[in-house]
């Protein structure tokens, strides 16, 4: 044991005095010249490097520098500038004064990814056709060193005539063997619109092809969205799946997606480009896609509203700028969407087989289809949405088969005063895409038909009845157990937050109905009329039979909150018996008349 212990401290001692001898004999700063002489000879960019090089033996002998600076031919910026460079390299080289870096570490790095850091081709040289493809990949820049390490840097993007984007706590890692297949671990954050986006990727990939075309693999994608017109809890999740990537044309593409965000879980590839206008084609199926935890505009629960309660407000430094649809990227976008989902949350509402078709064009978004099952019915809702204009406009053709009517009350913030089913067909148009916009700035119409009707807490049968009874007990009627409007059918319209009921008629067996009136959205007020006529009055044959016949209004007017009724039996039946004394006063005069002629 004593003979091992010695052993590898000679063993120490050797390698501790050859690299010392090493630092005493080699100067770092003789390789300057060298590197920047190899970098400019095999990629053409420009390295700068300031200050004296020195050595750092311990724990990895490396050769540490002052700030530098990489910038591609022609660029007006460097690609690449930090404060502090460290080079790793290898020992046994250095015995015969070369150099061989295994591993480039940058802190405080800026990387511009920019039009004014790209390489510039000099003024009057040729330019090949746009479809030419690249034969070999020795032209330009190639990653060529095992271990990049990249710590707390920051990331400038910019694409030609578009935003900058600003990555900031950029860290990563990259290794890579001797055939170009290389691992990557990466952390960022950016900022803008008063939205946060933090991620972390690992992953692999190819890059023996780089920088023309990159292809690989993304084992685990963890990412967090939160701030403004966002949910109180953000959106965090994950991504996988594989990719490629096409330099010269700015193409990509992804295959194998599995996508979570919040309890939303979705699959499925994309494929785009990034050059004016951009584009992006989208095939997506989710198992589960709850829209209420991606959007801020969703209703409000009572689980909900208690988690709003304690939800931290920051101050109000400034007022944020008004937005508009300037600020979208859609409208630098074409986009194609293909979106199925077995099961689909929104607003509440329960949506299954949801299946959405969906096209942009530089803004003008279309429709095609919309359409799934809502409880036992089902909905269709093609249109198109257009955000050119700094106001969006909409056009929607609605159309909805047996759709149970309550859960759409509540879904639009309406009093649920109703409960049925509906089948509509109807042409909406008008401006903004919320359900406060479509309140206030819509207008259409739409044919209806409603089945098995009931007003929540008012039994027209029963009001008539009894107010009947209060006023004559001469005739009467039976409850049956229906108390339901079975089918009412006819056209409404809707004009900037008014809703007009011209002419709806119906009713059941023993009742007939026909409503007519207004619905006022944004004061919450309504005047509906509902003019009844009941059947099946029993007692005096007379007046049962008038009764059978005679229609009584109903009217619901004020305030939502407050509502006030009118339902004027006594007078219906005051005139009847008026008229009916009169009808009988006539027959008897009649008869006097008779009498008195006869000799």
């Amino acid at each position: 044991m004593r003979r091992l212990i010695t052993t590898l401290a000679i063993l120490l001692v050797v390698v501790v005095a050859g690299m010392t001898a090493l630092v005493l004999l080699v100067n770092p700063n003789d390789f300057r010249t060298y590197m920047v002489h190899q970098v400019e000879q095999r990629s053409g960019y420009r390295l700068q490097v300031n200050g004296d090089l020195r050595w750092h033996v311990w724990p990895q002998l490396s050769i540490l520098a002052g700030r530098m600076s990489l910038t591609a031919p022609g660029a007006s910026q460097p690609l690449v500038t930090a404060e502090n460079m460290r080079l790793d390299v290898n020992l046994w080289p250095l015995l015969s004064h070369q150099l061989s870096v295994s591993q480039v570490m940058l802190k405080n790095a800026i990387i511009r990814v920019t039009p004014d850091s790209d390489a510039q081709k000099p003024t009057g040289s040729p330019v090949g056709p746009r479809d030419t493809e690249p034969t070999t990949s020795s032209n330009g820049w190639s990653f060529d060193i095992g271990k990049l390490r990249l710590a707390d840097s920051l990331l400038i993007w910019q694409q030609q005539g578009g935003d900058e984007y600003n990555f900031r706590d950029f860290n990563l890692s990259l290794n890579q063997d001797a055939s170009k297949q290389a691992s990557i671990d990466l952390s960022t954050r950016v900022s803008r619109n008063q939205r946060n986006f933090t991620v972390s990727l690992k992953g692999q990939f190819d890059a023996a092809q780089y920088p023309h075309r990159l292809s690989g693999s993304i084992d685990a994608l963890d990412y967090t969205l939160d701030g403004a017109n966002l949910p109180t809890q953000g959106i965090k999740g994950t991504l996988s799946g594989e990719g490629e990537w096409n330099s010269d044309r700015q193409q990509f593409a992804f295959n194998k997606l599995q996508l979570s965000a919040n309890d939303s879980s979705l699959d499925g590839s994309a494929e785009g480009s990034l050059m004016l206008p951009q584009r992006l084609d989208l095939k997506l199926h989710a198992t589960a896609l709850n829209l209420d935890n991606l959007m801020v505009s969703a209703p409000a629960t009572d689980s909900s509203a208690a988690q709003h309660a304690t939800v931290i407000r920051t101050p109000v430094i400034a007022e944020p700028r008004e937005r508009d649809n300037s600020d979208s990227p859609l409208n630098m976008m074409d986009l194609a969407l293909n979106l199925t989902a077995d099961q689909a949350v929104w607003r509440g509402l329960t949506l299954s087989q949801l299946q959405l078709t969906a096209s942009n064009q530089e803004g003008l978004m279309t429709l095609s289809q919309l359409q799934g099952k809502l409880g036992d019915g089902q909905f269709s809702i093609p249109g198109t949405v257009d955000i050119r204009h700094p106001i969006t406009t909409v056009t929607l053709q609605p159309k909805l088969q047996q759709v149970a009517i309550a859960p759409l009350l509540k879904a639009f913030a309406l009093p649920e005063v109703l409960q049925g089913t509906v089948s509509l067909q109807g042409d909406l148009s008008g401006s903004g895409l919320s359900i406060d916009d479509a309140k206030q700035k819509w207008q259409g119409s739409a044919e209806l038909t409603a089945s098995n009707l009931q007003l929540a807490q008012l039994n027209l049968q029963q009001m008539v009845s009894r107010a009947v009874a209060r006023v004559s007990n001469r005739v009467s009627n039976d409850e049956g157990e229906d108390q339901s409007i079975q089918q009412l059918s006819g056209r409404i319209s809707l004009n900037k937050g008014v809703v007009t009921l011209p002419d709806l008629q119906g009713g059941s067996n023993h009742l007939a109905v026909q409503s007519q009136g207004n619905i006022n959205l944004l004061t919450r007020q309504l005047d509906v009329t509902i003019n009844m006529m009941l059947r099946g009055w029993k007692g005096d044959e007379k007046l049962a039979a008038v009764m059978n016949e005679q229609t009584i209004p109903l009217r619901m007017y004020g305030p939502w909150d407050n509502l006030q009724y009118s339902l004027p039996v006594d007078q219906v039946l005051r005139q009847q018996l008026q008229s009916e004394a009169k009808n009988r006063l006539e027959q008897w005069l009649d008869r006097q008349q008779s009498s008195q002629k006869k000799p």
